[in-house]
């Protein structure tokens, strides 16, 4: 559905809680939304959320609870910029990697490092979700599809590069050692280790 290649970001107009759910209203850039239509799923800061409205310039998204809960999509704020992926047009080149938008958790920023004009960043992941990465391996991160330079099995920390595209067309730019940002695990991955896990734990019933 996704590509993880953010094209640009959009400002919060706007945010209303509501039962059981929170309406958002985004300001486009760069006409993000040009030709977008209700029912469209459009990837903001990485998780995939449906069109309820739209206008001249502007997109309205309803965040469910269980999305906000899972997200960091509970924090948003009003002028914050978030990271905008319209769905990936079949025929179309992908430059990245598979996403769905469906953010596994968040993770924290541990370590922030500026290299020039680059970035290297570490974040500490929950265990659960550590374990469907590995080296070489893609992440995805507030949307945007990064290749995992190391990781860190004790502390369950990731490794990632952003080069000076990457921060010039996302929000990556802003984030700061503590913040959490949302995290899509490769779902070809989770499913080769959760089969591999289930297949073992018959075979080897109390090894696992």
């Amino acid at each position: 559905m996704y590509t993880g290649i953010v094209q640009g970001t959009a400002r919060v107009l706007s945010v209303h809680t509501q039962a059981g759910h929170k309406r958002i209203v985004l300001a486009q850039k760069a006409s993000l939304f040009e030709n977008v239509d209700i029912g469209a799923s459009v990837s903001v800061n990485g998780t995939c959320l449906t069109v309820v409205a739209y206008s001249a310039g502007t997109a309205t998204f309803d965040i469910s609870h269980r999305t906000a809960e899972i997200t960091t999509l509970k924090h948003l704020s009003i002028d914050e910029q978030v990271n905008i992926e319209r769905s990936h047009r079949t025929g179309d080149e992908n430059g990245g990697h598979a996403l769905y938008g469906h953010v596994e958790s968040t993770a924290q920023v541990v370590s922030w490092q500026p290299l020039g004009e680059t970035v290297t960043a570490q974040l500490q992941l929950d265990a659960s979700t550590f374990a469907y990465l590995f080296k070489k391996g893609f992440v995805g991160m507030h949307g945007c599809s990064l290749t995992i330079d190391s990781l860190d099995e004790e502390r369950h920390w990731v490794t990632v590069n952003l080069i000076a595209q990457t921060l010039a067309l996302t929000n990556l730019s802003s984030l700061r050692v503590g913040d959490r940002v949302n995290i899509e695990i490769d779902q070809t991955t989770r499913t080769l280790v959760d089969t591999l896990r289930t297949t073992l734990a018959r075979l080897l019933p109390g090894n696992l």
